[in-house]
């Protein structure tokens, strides 16, 4: 299994939720493009689905994916359908269906990327994580560390491979033929709605929400996720 982290983050965060997983199954992580040691790597979401393929062995595999990472795992499974056996998804988003609504959001990462070339990542994680999205988020040192420090890769994985960036996928995820779980936290209002389309649009597609927890449920609750995605994996 494949987990891809979300924006921020590395292949070093959700370490509990990690850990859980990984005593059940072989259990792989890499840093996405402008992400801890490939932060010098600039890629929009598409050239990231096939790096990742390009990068692990010649096989079938599980891909799971959080938030950004849930974004990528959505463009693999739709690119790579041969790859991808059964397909994960935690907060994820389907894109903006409308040019407008994309648009705007493009502005919106932008402002972000400048705030992180003047402020640096200390102070732009702090304004990030205080967003309403993140209300039920407990500080975590461990995972405060874990998070990417280069400023300029992650600026620039916002105007690359951003919300904003990302072609809607609403009709195309009917051509999805791996079983698909979609998680949500249950107090993230917008991502369980997010969890039940995805799960409504993919042939084989089910939904699971984690109680107790909002948008970082695998961070707020790694029991209670796990649990879920190895229901789904037996």
């Amino acid at each position: 299994m494949l987990w891809l982290h979300g924006f921020t983050q590395t292949s070093d965060s959700a370490r509990r939720f990690r850990s859980i997983l990984s005593g059940q199954r072989e259990l792989l992580t890499l840093d996405l493009p402008g992400h801890g040691q490939n932060a010098q790597v600039v890629a929009t979401l598409s050239e990231t689905a096939d790096q990742i393929v390009e990068a692990i062995p010649e096989t079938t595999f599980t891909l799971g994916g959080y938030s950004f990472g849930a974004r990528v795992a959505l463009h693999v499974a739709l690119r790579h359908p041969e790859r991808v056996e059964r397909l994960i998804v935690l907060g994820a988003s389907r894109g903006l269906a409308e040019a407008p609504l994309r648009a705007a959001r493009r502005q919106l990462d932008e402002r972000w990327a400048q705030l992180l070339e003047r402020q640096g990542t200390a102070q732009f994680l702090d304004e990030w994580l205080a967003q309403p999205l993140f209300a039920t988020l407990s500080a975590n040192d461990d995972e405060r560390d874990a998070r990417s420090k280069n400023a300029e890769g992650l600026a620039n994985s916002l105007r690359h491979a951003g919300t904003g960036t990302q072609a809607w996928l609403g009709e195309q995820l009917s051509l999805l033929r791996a079983p698909t779980l979609a998680l949500a936290g249950a107090l993230d209002t917008k991502f369980s709605l997010e969890a039940k389309a995805i799960a409504a649009s993919v042939p084989h597609g089910s939904y699971d929400l984690i109680d107790h927890a909002g948008h970082a449920a695998h961070l707020e609750q790694p029991e209670q996720t796990a649990a879920a995605v190895l229901k789904f994996l037996r």
